[in-house]
């Protein structure tokens, strides 16, 4: 009664009150500003010490990676066109088909079976369909060897006009660490608004419908799109920060390299242990219209997670430190025999 008295009062008063998201993003604010204002406390306590192991680690670890950058130059040679543009190209591609491989091979064979039990939605691409892997593969080679390869043309003769680092040096640990926080901020606002932007219903039928045809994805269905949306909504997000900061080739395939496993995994399918959680993004493909974002900071500012943090995958939206699979620490809330394989969400 207490509690009506008073809401009444407030509404007699005036007083708004605050709806559940704007709650939940002050929440989420708050929780941040703690972690940073502990961290800088702690940081700036023990920068000697800190900034002296660092150092001292930089030294030991620097001088070989420095060697490794050397044999490749000497290797390879030094033209910034050659490394800008196909060793950014090699790179890609040895990176996304090593790892989309070993994922794509647990979807043919079904093996390990126990890998089984890490599915988002089981039952779905058991075994996955020959004609549509296929095809995926066909197109993620288009937009790789030759969107991809245009795309790093572009981008080298950007990083002239602006400038960018082309020493035989390697940049610092620090410096590349700083690099790497500003790569993540642009491509999270980049792919948000890219991505959200071709679920126009003007849009999506031309372009992202494509890539939607996945309502399960696997890892190589992370490219698996129009190559306009290739362009614009994969790559242009990912070369923001390099184009602004402009980084050293190293840093370049460093970044891309980081981005490329991020989103593999996000579309991978299976929410493995010791892994960052995939769940937001597979619950975008099950769902169509929710979890734009890489981070789902701005999501949850333009509450475009709202069913999603409403469903039972929300719990299981966090690194798993255990083998436990996540569907067995949160089960779903159905009826034995109930569940419909794929939809639990």
């Amino acid at each position: 009664m207490a509690d009506v008295k008073s809401y009444q009062g407030d509404q007699e008063m005036g007083v708004r009150k605050p709806s559940p998201a704007a709650a939940d993003l002050w929440s989420t604010l708050k929780k941040a500003l703690f972690i940073i204002g502990s961290t800088t406390i702690v940081f700036v306590a023990l920068r000697n010490s800190l900034t002296y192991h660092l150092q001292h680690f930089w030294g030991a670890s620097g001088n070989f990676w420095q060697h490794q950058w050397d044999k490749i130059l000497n290797t390879f040679g030094d033209d910034p066109y050659n490394l800008m543009v196909y060793g950014s190209t090699i790179v890609s591609y040895f990176v996304y088909w090593t790892i989309g491989s070993i994922y794509t091979l647990m979807d043919v064979f079904n093996k390990p079976s126990f890998l089984r039990r890490y599915k988002i939605q089981p039952g779905t691409n058991e075994p996955v369909e020959n004609g549509k892997l296929i095809k995926c593969i066909l197109w993620v080679n288009f937009n790789q060897l030759v969107v991809g390869l245009a795309f790093s043309m572009a981008c080298y003769y950007l990083l002239c006009l602006r400038g960018y680092d082309q020493s035989p040096q390697l940049p610092t640990f620090h410096w590349v660490l700083f690099e790497l926080i500003i790569c993540i901020l642009l491509e999270e606002i980049g792919f948000y608004y890219s991505h959200r932007l071709f679920h126009h219903r003007l849009l999506y039928k031309h372009f992202h419908k494509m890539h939607h045809e996945w309502q399960s994805p696997i890892a190589i269905t992370a490219i698996y799109a129009h190559p306009l949306e290739h362009v614009m909504s994969n790559l242009m997000p990912v070369f923001l920060g390099p184009l602004l900061l402009g980084s050293h080739v190293a840093t370049v395939w460093l970044w891309a390299s980081l981005a490329l496993l991020s989103t593999l995994n996000a579309h991978s399918g299976y929410h493995l242990p010791f892994f960052p959680s995939p769940e937001a993004h597979d619950f975008h493909h099950l769902k169509f219209n929710q979890c734009y974002g890489v981070l789902g900071v701005l999501d949850l500012l333009h509450g475009t997670d709202d069913k999603f943090r409403a469903s039972k995958c929300f719990s299981r939206h966090l690194m798993m430190l255990s083998l436990v699979p996540p569907r067995e620490a949160y089960p779903d809330d159905v009826p034995v025999g109930k569940e419909i394989k794929g939809k639990q969400c």
